[in-house]
């Protein structure tokens, strides 16, 4: 036996309503067509589910057995509704991302925020992991969508390029290197360095251009992330060497930003499986990124001359 899902909606209808008709104004029918449903119901069934006096309908014993299941089905269906509704409205969803803890700390959180003013009921969940894996999670869709640095090349993965940023000193503002707008190897030579970990894309290139000027680079400290390194140099540990873009998220009273030449640039970009379409939340946060990096960049000035 299968049951008949809009005559159960009839005859559920007429329960709620206390008649064929009324239940008939609900449903959009005529009378006639919901009591036709109601005996197909009935016929299926193999028994009847109300008792027929003077054009009156009255529930069984069996009706009010099978009607409170009923309802409850319905109401399911009818969150599954909402639900689907919410969710072609981005009012609800989970989103995974991953993302170094620099960019987390820092504009993703502006990003995020301005994400979720427009899309209040969505749930956020950000990881942060070693590049490789970050990249692994996005090609396998464990994780919807990632901020990656680049250069990346794989087939498995998609990216738009968001930002690019110059590399800069931060340094006290008392320190006596303060005064140039641009800070080179030789500027650099003796000064005590902090650094972003060995064996990066970005560091490779630092080191590449101390020893292409003849300069011994004297790093009296490696961390890994840019907010530490800013927190270092603010201590007159040494002078950080770091991302623009993240600098400028860290930079604490009484430092100072200056741009290092030889120019060396650095890419974001948002990231998204190649392998299937990109999901809808992770779309929209895409198009929010583009926007907010496309304010900054129209905002911007040259961080030679920026200090706090």
């Amino acid at each position: 036996m299968k049951l008949n899902l809009r005559s159960l909606e009839a005859f559920r209808e007429t329960m709620l309503s206390g008649s064929a008709t009324a239940a008939a104004g609900r449903m959009g029918l005529t009378q006639p067509a919901v009591s036709r449903l109601i005996a197909q119901l009935e016929q299926d069934a193999g028994f009847e589910l109300f008792y027929r006096e003077k054009g009156r309908l009255s529930p069984t014993p069996e009706a009010l057995m099978i009607y409170e299941e009923v309802d409850l089905a319905f109401g399911g269906l009818e969150r599954i509704d909402a639900l689907v509704r919410d969710i072609a409205t981005f009012n609800a969803g989970l989103l995974k991302i991953v993302a170094p803890p620099s960019l987390s700390e820092g504009v993703l959180s502006t990003i995020l925020t301005r994400f979720l003013d427009r899309f209040p009921k969505v749930r956020v969940s950000i990881d942060s992991r070693s590049t490789e894996t970050a990249r692994n999670m996005v090609a396998n869709r464990t994780a919807d969508c990632g901020f990656v640095k680049l250069p990346l090349d794989r087939a498995d993965i998609s990216t738009f390029t968001l930002s690019t940023s110059e590399t800069v000193c931060v340094l006290p503002t008392t320190h006596p290197l303060a005064r140039h707008e641009y800070l080179t190897p030789e500027l650099l030579r003796a000064e005590p360095l902090v650094l972003l970990g060995f064996g990066t894309w970005s560091r490779r290139q630092i080191d590449d251009a101390f020893r292409e000027r003849g300069v011994r680079p004297d790093v009296k400290m490696e961390t890994h992330t840019v907010g530490s390194a800013c927190a270092f140099a603010a201590e007159g540990i040494g002078i950080a060497i770091v991302n623009a873009l993240m600098a400028r998220n860290f930079v604490r009273s009484g430092t100072v930003i200056r741009v290092f030449r030889p120019q060396i640039l650095h890419e974001y970009a948002f990231m998204a499986s190649a392998l299937g379409p990109m999901n809808r939340l992770a779309a929209a946060l895409l198009e929010e990124a583009q926007t907010y990096f496309r304010e900054q960049a129209e905002e911007a000035q040259s961080p030679a001359l920026i200090s706090v």
